[in-house]
């Protein structure tokens, strides 16, 4: 099961592998905090997709395909993700605001069709 949570709500046990997926970190959270297995700062989208988007709910369907194309890049990394988190929950976790139009909720859809894909193969 992949969730989402954010950097700023406790960490919890059921959580299983939390990775930072951002490519600044977050303001305000000391590392220890964090409680975090990793940072994927490299799946995180690009510096000039993330000024580019802003969180603007109109600028959502554009981002989430330039999103994906800046993944397709990255099978790699996503594969090592998956295979960190095998056999276990991953919580992709993220600095934002906002829940619904961020970075980790395009990047769990793509994780979920990659695995689809795998089972399928």
């Amino acid at each position: 099961m992949i969730k989402l949570k954010r950097i700023y709500a406790a960490a919890e046990p059921s959580d299983g592998y939390r990775v930072l997926v951002d490519r600044l970190w977050p303001r305000g959270v000391r590392k220890f905090d964090a409680k975090l297995d990793g940072w994927l700062r490299d799946l995180a989208p690009s510096t000039g997709l993330r000024k580019w988007f802003e969180h603007d709910p109109k600028k959502w369907p554009e981002f989430q395909m330039r999103y994906r194309a800046e993944l397709n890049s990255k099978t790699h990394l996503l594969q090592k993700l998956i295979a960190d988190a095998a056999n276990r929950d991953i919580t992709l976790v993220y600095a934002s605001r906002e829940q619904r139009y961020n970075n980790v909720t395009v990047l769990r859809e793509v994780i979920d069709e990659l695995l689809a894909h795998k089972n399928r193969a």
